[in-house]
């Protein structure tokens, strides 16, 4: 069979190709809230500290949508719960991007950012049904300041694999301990 196309523009034919995108961490944290009645049982809550439990990939998508198994399969799911007081060291997430959204309570993110030795931080309070997506080199620290307690689910793309935090001195960020999944959490 000839081909209908002259040899030049036979060479410089592309083919293109259906590709599938992944559903965002936002998406996927937009999905896991709206199923919370699904999962809020699995939650506790501690007076000695957040309680954290990590919501198994395969058990998210069954909550959620089992189409959706593939791209929570690349991401790690986390519930946790807030008690008045309780929060977070300032960190980052080991350049993992994430999202996560508050299910009930408030909950208060303070972001640093700036130029060197001029970082400032800037609180924000998330209410419930609030979604806060983040990218990989954000750092904050996330605090229930409020009287109630606190819901959030975090996801994660890709996995956690350490956590580093931070302390601010005179507008300057300075690393204070880094942790690495399966050793200390």
């Amino acid at each position: 069979m000839t081909s209908l196309l002259s040899p030049a523009r036979a060479t410089t034919r592309t083919t293109t190709r259906a590709t599938a995108r992944a559903t965002s961490v936002t998406a996927l944290a937009a999905a896991l809230l709206a199923a919370s009645d699904e999962w809020l049982p699995r939650v506790e809550y501690r007076e000695a500290g957040r309680w954290t439990g990590l919501l198994p990939s395969a058990d998210a998508a069954d909550l959620v949508d089992p189409s959706l198994h593939a791209d929570l399969a690349a991401a790690q799911v986390w519930l946790l719960t807030w008690l008045p007081g309780q929060g977070t060291p300032l960190h980052d997430h080991g350049g993992s991007a994430g999202a996560f959204a508050v299910v009930g309570g408030v909950l208060t993110e303070d972001v640093v950012g700036g130029r060197p030795g001029a970082v400032r931080e800037a609180a924000t309070e998330l209410w419930a049904g609030r979604v806060r997506p983040f990218g990989p080199h954000h750092v904050h620290r996330v605090t229930n300041r409020g009287t109630l307690p606190a819901v959030s689910v975090h996801v994660y793309r890709p996995r956690l694999t350490r956590m580093t935090s931070y302390r601010l001195a005179a507008g300057t960020l300075l690393r204070t301990a880094t942790e690495q999944a399966g050793v200390d959490w």
